[in-house]
């Protein structure tokens, strides 16, 4: 099994750390993972912006690079969304897409079709789970609060992995944290408000961070935090399921 990991393009600017704790944990698995050089944009801020036709381009090369692998895991729910669910349609009648089907989360992938049964190392905090509204509604990382189905988590299946770790969920779980990429530059006043009341719940738990699987909605959260001077702190997902290798 092959994997190809890609790393997106704000992770590797902003979060290093978070693809570097993704590279070991697939590692740690044993597997086949290759990182090809010179990888660029998804396109999806183009995409979110109107602009889908500046996102053409960078699908098909993307496309091209990923297409030889049996999955493209990376550490971002929004970007192995916007692969998933949007390349198809950028793609028509262009370009065979492929790596469409082959894209994962690394916590989808984890828990998928790794599926371990244990996880090294300790994380002896109390954490709040974040739930990415690209993850819940996309890549059905957890189960939609307004959907009549049986509830499920998959971040909280893995998270339950890791010895000493408190797992709590905020009141309102999976409602939007207000970023939204250009939802946040257009509308900063909502999307400020939106941020603060979700920071507000997670604290409300009596949890010591924060975490979830897109570095974008923690960084909005961290940046609030942070201004309002909010005792809490921020993690990547992948951070606590790769601490101890």
């Amino acid at each position: 099994m092959k994997i190809g990991l890609f790393i997106p393009c704000y992770v590797d600017a902003l979060f290093p750390e978070v693809g570097i704790a993704t590279y070991k944990l697939l590692k740690h698995f044993n597997l086949d993972v290759s990182y090809p050089d010179k990888q660029t944009c998804c396109g999806q801020p183009m995409g979110n912006a109107g602009f889908e036709n500046m996102s053409v381009e960078l699908a098909k090369r993307f496309d091209e690079k990923f297409k030889d692998f049996d999955y493209v895991v990376a550490p971002s729910v929004s970007c192995s969304a916007y692969v998933r669910v949007n390349y198809p349609n950028l793609l028509k009648g262009q370009h065979e897409c492929v790596t469409s089907e082959k894209i994962m989360d690394v916590v989808e992938f984890i828990h998928d079709v790794v599926k371990p049964d244990s996880l090294p190392g300790s994380f002896p905090h109390v954490v709040s789970v974040h739930n990415s509204c690209h993850g819940v509604r996309e890549l059905n990382l957890s189960s939609p609060s307004e959907q009549n189905i049986a509830p499920f988590n998959k971040i909280i299946d893995l998270l339950q992995l890791k010895e000493g770790i408190t797992i709590k969920e905020p009141e309102r779980k999976d409602e939007c944290c207000g970023f939204g990429g250009m939802f946040a530059v257009e509308e900063p006043d909502v999307s400020t408000r939106m941020g603060i009341d979700k920071i507000n719940r997670h604290i409300a738990t009596g949890a010591e961070y924060i975490t979830g699987p897109d570095s974008s909605c923690l960084m909005h959260m961290k940046g609030i935090a942070n201004r309002q001077k909010k005792d809490i702190k921020f993690i990547h997902v992948v951070q606590i399921l790769a601490a101890g290798l």
